[in-house]
């Protein structure tokens, strides 16, 4: 797992009693016994856990106190053989002050101890009553538990996996952070040691607020919160831990829980700096006055358990034995969200942007009339949509729009139907153009066999299509709209100079798992019954070019997921191809964890060899791509989004792949 740049994390709220340093501490050995056995990287407790974060002028007692640091100190002691890295919150004295602190405690020694920066003073918490803000703090180390520490708030803590910083409560809910300037300083996890209380409403404005934090450090965001031990006097606490992920929530703690919760998730520490290195203001750089901060690294080793092998360690020794069980959800289908509410707003959102695209082109152009190929097919049929919906949009009629199906060899009753059923329903005017002679005549002008059925077969059809859509717009001074795909462009399954060209392509930026979700739901939610029955027939029809003849039954022989592989995986290594930059061995990893069940390993490296191998030596088709609208984070567009040598080797991508045979 921590060979593919994942790092298991941990957020913890133990059970407590308001100033009962060693039943407290007793939970808390009890949690970490439990992240060790869990394989935990690092392990977050609350604000002040060892002492209960309610303890108000109990504070003052110097047994309090005392017992707190003991209490510590038997932590560390009995700790000192685990491999887990815990972080523990208590009052630590410095110079006649108290301070709010959270210690990182490794091998059974404390490395650092970072204080609280911001103090709240109002409604029920009266922090400045009792301590004193890091900014006071002039000491930057000090002697503890018999061992000489930093105490700083601008600590880095790393290894070689990964870095981590820590932030106390309320320093997360100021305009600047700690967390901000510790992210620009290498922080790839912020720990947060909380002490937040619960009320109506607050719940989601604290989980949006940790979730945004994530996104605007980039980073993982682990946020342990007290629990119900803490004194209810006037206030509850209700252990609401999160881990989240540059603005998703990866792990949450259930609420209001009696008995030691733990909440744990792998945070995938190589896609994180995937998009720092491409953000170009993730810079200390671009933050002059941050030259003030005088930030110190400390090595914070992790201790290889003595009684059991290492996940790394077991990946290492043989890739048949990698373990699946990460703490996180790897999504299929990561173009198509899996939360049905979520699905239904992020359907309408990309149907209006490729509504938008299209109508400022034509607006532009003040073209009125626009031409489309429609095949029966998915992506014709998502094009098509796109185009209805424009002109309802601009009040120019339907009948403007011109749907021409061409059928050709390969063209099956029921695609040909389909086509025609769907453009008279949708009210655009219909134009049947057979293909059949003009090809013909080619074949001869060429001096090619009509029976040889090569490429030059299927091609010839594909490109007499666009001919046709391209004269024909000319003829009527109309726009020839592209109804190819993301997958297409990626795998190259396109004729180049043929279904490859149009003059404006509106599914160029949506994958194919996408464009089957995006008709159903325009079955669903934009479109009369006169339609939809047509629509749910098109998502069940095989995907294909219909360029080879049908079989003896009529029905379509050249299913293209036969020849190239299922899109729903090549649309998956595509995403974590574009998006994250991962490497082969990595994706193949994730997505044995994905369709664990449904592909088997030796099938997944088949397919992505060839998704590798297609996605390098069809390149040149992507290059001179025509104008089309971006609808989600990754693109293939060669102006902006993806910029590739035609002639790149894919050598070390399949060397990669062939290693793990």
């Amino acid at each position: 797992m921590n060979r593919y740049g994942f790092v298991r994390v941990a957020a913890a709220t133990p059970k407590m009693k308001v100033a009962d340093c060693e039943y407290n501490a007793d939970q808390i050995l009890k949690i970490i016994a439990d992240a060790e056995e869990q394989e935990v990287f690092v392990v977050v407790f609350p604000e002040m856990c060892l002492t209960g974060y309610t303890c108000a002028d109990l504070f003052n007692q110097q047994l309090l106190r005392e017992q707190a640091i003991k209490s510590l100190s038997r932590i560390c002691n009995e700790t000192s053989d685990y491999s887990v890295i815990s972080i523990v919150g208590l009052p630590v004295e410095v110079n006649n002050k108290l301070y709010n602190a959270g210690v990182v405690i490794s091998g059974g020694m404390i490395r650092g101890i970072v204080p609280k920066t911001f103090l709240p003073n109002y409604n029920e918490f009266y922090d400045k009553r009792w301590f004193s803000s890091s900014r006071e703090l002039k000491q930057k180390n000090i002697s503890l538990c018999g061992w000489s520490v930093p105490i700083v708030t601008d600590i880095i803590f790393e290894n070689e996996w990964f870095k981590f910083a820590l932030e106390i409560c309320e320093d997360l809910w100021t305009p600047q952070p700690p967390s901000g300037f510790h992210a620009l300083h290498g922080a790839d996890i912020i720990f947060n040691l909380s002490a937040s209380d619960e009320n109506a409403g607050k719940h989601n404005y604290r989980k949006n607020l940790i979730s945004q934090q994530s996104a605007r450090c980039i980073s993982g965001y682990v946020f342990a919160a007290a629990g119900n031990g803490e004194s209810t006097t006037d206030i509850v606490f209700g252990g609401s831990s999160l881990i989240a992920e540059n603005g998703e929530i990866l792990a949450e703690a259930k609420r209001f829980s009696f008995d030691n919760s733990i909440i744990i998730a792998d945070v995938d520490i190589e896609r994180l700096r995937n998009d720092r290195l491409k953000n170009k203001s993730f810079s200390v750089l671009e933050y002059p006055f941050l030259d003030n901060l005088e930030y110190r690294n400390i090595h914070v080793s992790r201790k290889l358990a003595k009684k059991k092998t290492s996940l790394m360690s077991k990946t290492k020794k043989n890739h048949d034995d990698t373990d699946l069980s990460l703490n996180r959800y790897i999504n299929p289908t990561p173009f198509v969200p899996a939360n049905d509410n979520l699905l239904n707003v992020r359907c309408e959102e990309i149907f209006s942007i490729q509504i938008g695209g299209l109508a400022k082109r034509l607006l532009h152009t003040g073209i009125k009339k626009a031409v489309v190929g429609v095949s029966g097919g998915l992506d014709s049929t998502l094009a098509l949509l796109v185009m209805v919906k424009t002109y309802d949009k601009l009040n120019i009629p339907r009948e403007n729009i011109i749907g021409i199906t061409m059928p050709g060899f390969g063209t099956t009753d029921r695609t040909y139907d389909n086509a025609i059923t769907l453009i008279k329903s949708l009210g655009v005017t219909l134009v049947e153009i057979s293909i059949k002679d003009a090809v013909i005549q080619h074949f001869k002008d060429i001096a090619h066999d009509i029976n040889t059925h090569d490429i030059t077969y299927e091609n010839s059809q594909a490109r007499e299509r666009t001919q046709i859509l391209m004269d024909y717009a000319n003829k009527i001074n109309g726009l020839v709209v592209g109804t190819g795909d993301l997958s297409e462009l990626a795998l190259g399954w396109c004729t180049y100079n043929g279904d490859h060209m149009s003059m404006y392509a509106v599914n160029t930026g949506v994958p194919k798992t996408l464009v089957r979700t995006l008709v159903k739901w325009a079955a669903d939610t934009q479109i009369d019954q006169s339609s939809k029955h047509i629509l749910y027939d098109v998502i069940d029809t095989p995907v294909s070019p219909e360029l080879l003849p049908a079989n003896k039954d009529g029905q379509i022989a050249q299913k293209t997921e036969d020849v190239v592989g299922p899109y729903i995986l090549h649309d998956f290594f595509l995403y974590y191809v574009l998006r994250f930059g991962f490497t082969p061995a990595k994706i193949y990893y994730l997505a044995q964890h994905a369709f664990e069940g449904q592909y088997t390993k030796n099938e997944i490296l088949k397919w992505l060899k060839i998704f590798s191998r297609r996605f390098f030596s069809q390149q040149f088709k992507r290059s001179c791509l025509p104008d089309g609208p971006k609808v989600g984070s990754v693109n293939l567009s060669p102006r902006g989004d993806w910029r590739m040598p035609s002639d790149a080797s894919v050598s070390l991508w399949l060397k990669q792949l062939d290693e793990l045979e």
